[in-house]
């Protein structure tokens, strides 16, 4: 028998769904900042691997000569940005939500499980759990990875005024490549994101919108068999008990 349990409370909800467009248009804008000075490559030498960015890239989504548009959008965001993640990271304190992001001992071991299954290398049950121990050491790493991307900024952006955190991070130029770099991180954690919810399906999109996911409860006893309410502590090791008939990734 189905059932509707909840699953994501409303505030987490809410910080999700303003982060993800704002982020987005911040690294949109970004790029129309980066454009004046578009200085990074792969490669060594005189021979490029690979140039961030192509012209063929800035025409075709019609980036150039936006420099004094873009610092001001970057600029506006960049407060919402913080806000939006400072009253997150307060509520997943204040309520306990904490307790199901952080990593544990058991999330690296884990994650390595959750990526051989993925890739189709093994077979073994994932653990079912509100988040799996990949998606604690992925989501944590996003919540580092805002830290680093305002404190960058603001090196880069005022560095005389904020002539020791600049000189803290190494300087100019190397604070403006951890910016860079940070950036990179958040588009490849959107693919995977992204690709992660198609894979998953349906339920698990509704969840993150509706607050609610569809579970399984068995007509006997009516407990939940397969769902959040029945899931192991967040702390839970993977042992056998653990993860006996259970193959979910949320």
């Amino acid at each position: 028998m189905k059932q509707l349990v909840e699953k994501h409370p409303l505030a987490i909800r809410w910080f999700h769904w303003v982060n993800f467009p704002v982020l987005s248009l911040m690294i949109w804008s970004g790029m129309w900042i980066y454009w004046a000075n578009d200085v990074y490559r792969i490669g060594w030498g005189n021979t490029t691997l690979l140039k961030f960015f192509p012209q063929s890239f800035y025409e075709a989504f019609n980036i150039p000569f936006q420099l004094a548009k873009g610092m001001s959008w970057h600029f506006v965001l960049m407060w919402v940005f913080f806000l939006n993640g400072l009253l997150y990271v307060g509520y997943t304190i204040f309520s306990g939500e904490w307790r199901y992001l952080l990593p544990t001992r058991h999330s690296f071991k884990e994650a390595i499980q959750v990526v051989l299954h993925d890739l189709g290398l093994s077979k073994k049950p994932l653990p079912m759990r509100k988040f799996n121990g990949a998606q604690q050491i992925a989501y944590t790493s996003v919540i580092l990875m805002g830290v680093g991307s305002v404190l960058s900024g603001l090196a880069i952006y005022k560095p005389v005024q904020f002539a020791w955190l600049t000189q803290l991070l190494g300087g100019y130029e190397f604070a403006r490549i951890i910016h860079f770099a940070l950036t990179i991180g958040y588009v490849l954690f959107f693919i995977v994101h992204i690709a992660q919810v198609v894979r998953a399906g349906w339920n698990n999109f509704r969840a993150m919108v509706a607050g609610f996911e569809v579970v399984e409860v068995d007509s006997a006893t009516h407990e939940v068999t397969a769902g959040p309410t029945a899931l192991p502590a967040a702390g839970a090791s993977l042992s056998t008990n653990n993860l006996a008939d259970r193959s979910s990734h949320v």
